[in-house]
């Protein structure tokens, strides 16, 4: 059996300039471990969710999430708003 690369998406979102939180890197294998590498160097949150990180990688980078994965995504928010706000 084949071995399953990690795979790692990140998003990014500012309401002043996005309707929608959009893809700002994606990869696998070493290029998903260097995102991870490099949240957890900037202290940003992540959430494993193996479906959405395979929804989310067949978008293109800089491409905002389109409104079908809006439910998803507010739940990754809703759990780092929650993580963060644990931090305090």
């Amino acid at each position: 059996m084949k071995e399953m690369k990690e795979k790692a998406v990140a998003l990014s979102y500012d309401k002043e300039s996005n309707s929608a939180p959009k893809v700002t890197a994606k990869g696998e294998g070493l290029t998903a471990e260097n995102i991870i590498k490099i949240a957890k160097l900037h202290d940003i949150p992540i959430k494993k969710d193996e479906d959405l990180v395979e929804m989310l990688s067949k978008l293109e980078v800089d491409r905002e999430v389109p409104p079908e994965m809006y439910k998803a995504i507010a739940e990754v928010f809703s759990y780092i708003y929650k993580l963060t706000k644990e931090k305090k």
